[in-house]
């Protein structure tokens, strides 16, 4: 009995043994087939063929590498700036500087006003996403996918395009607050040139390249609209810090601003509801990756806006007493960019072997999500 088990299992293994090899055939076949081709042919076939061969080695070992190191990431980069030591709101004067000395001659100085912190963080996301990286969703390669396959269908190579399009959506939605609420004076003020620029410039295809096909011809690709974006928002905060622009910083401006946050939010939260429920096939559903990393990106940008707009609107927040809810709200985007795994499954929500990590992003979501809504009910009180 033993025997015949033992002489079951040499066979299976055998068989496994076979079926391995004839794989390995079949895949190494072409490319032998290809070196004997390619040994019998002169230098005039040889030479331009080993160029294409070097060139598309280089183009993707440079995609392999852009799409997997991430420069510069790091979810509490807006600590450099300091804005909880800052004691004036957005657009307001700032103190006059005290005297040298106090015999010196009292020379008028030119207005100083505050700056606003949301510009800065969202030029800064927009540095960290074409600048300090380069932007994966119009490169070449990622274009033209994985033999034809778009690289967002693959579990491969695709997590960082879409955390940076996550990201891109936080700062796309700020630049349209900006131009049409956080600068203007109750909204009958013009709206200001540079935001205005740097709002056209947000909303470019996200895919383009420097040739399209629709329409045919040479394009401008994608990180240079947003390079004159970034550009537009710096010269707005040049303004504003000569007291040449206008940010209101009022109550009703900041309600607005979090409703547009909790709808976008909510809308990826549904998102992620759908995909966790209708297509649980654990670690083998290739867009989960995609969901996943798109809804951090998200978070990651807007704990970087909302941080910067505790500063901006820090008289509405003292006035309100919210200093311990506002608080409360940041650190729940903070706990949810704690959730990092190296490989993004969506299991079934009672499983026990495949995590559920759209379910679970999803959750921090929904928190963060509640927390806007509470302040904004204290603000409309």
């Amino acid at each position: 009995m033993l025997d015949a088990i033992k002489g079951l299992f040499r066979k299976i293994f055998s068989a496994a043994g076979r079926a391995v090899g004839l794989l390995v055939a079949w895949l190494v076949w072409p490319f032998r087939a290809a070196r004997g081709w390619y040994s019998g042919r002169n230098w005039i076939v040889k030479g331009p063929l080993l160029a294409i061969l070097v060139l598309f080695t280089g183009l993707y070992g440079y995609f392999f590498w852009q799409t997997q190191v991430w420069s510069g990431f790091n979810p509490d980069f807006i600590d450099n700036h300091r804005w909880s030591e800052r004691t004036v709101a957005a657009g307001q004067e700032l103190p006059a500087p005290a005297p040298a000395a106090a015999d010196a001659p009292a020379v008028a100085a030119a207005p100083q006003c505050q700056t606003s912190a949301i510009v800065d963080a969202a030029a800064d996301l927009i540095v960290f996403n074409v600048n300090e990286n380069a932007w994966i969703s119009s490169m070449l390669l990622y274009r033209v996918g994985l033999f034809g396959l778009d690289w967002d269908n693959t579990p491969f190579l695709d997590n960082k395009a879409s955390f940076q399009r996550g990201v891109n959506q936080a700062v796309r939605r700020t630049s349209i607050e900006l131009v049409d609420t956080l600068a203007r004076v109750r909204g009958t003020s013009g709206i200001n040139n540079d935001l205005q620029d740097a709002r056209n410039n947000m909303q470019f295809d996200e895919y383009s390249w420097y040739f399209g096909l629709s329409p045919f011809g040479p394009k401008t690709p994608t990180p240079s609209y947003y390079r004159s974006a970034l550009d537009s928002l710096r010269k707005f905060n040049v303004d504003l810090s000569a007291c040449k622009a206008t940010f209101d910083g009022r109550a009703d401006n900041l309600v607005q601003f979090l409703d547009r946050i909790a709808n976008d939010l909510g809308s990826t939260s549904a998102i992620l509801r759908e995909r966790s429920e209708k297509h649980n096939g654990g670690w083998f559903d290739t867009r989960a990756d995609d969901r996943f990393w798109f809804a951090y990106g998200q978070l990651y940008g807007y704990y970087a806006i909302l941080s910067a707009a505790g500063a901006d609107f820090s008289q509405v927040i003292r006035e309100r007493n919210l200093g311990p809810l506002w608080a409360d709200t940041l650190g729940q985007f903070r706990a949810a960019l704690r959730i990092q795994p190296a490989i993004i499954s969506n299991g079934r929500e009672d499983g026990w072997i495949m995590p559920t990590h759209l379910a679970t992003m999803g959750f921090y979501i929904l928190r963060v999500r509640s927390n806007l809504v509470e302040v904004r009910s204290v603000l409309d009180r």
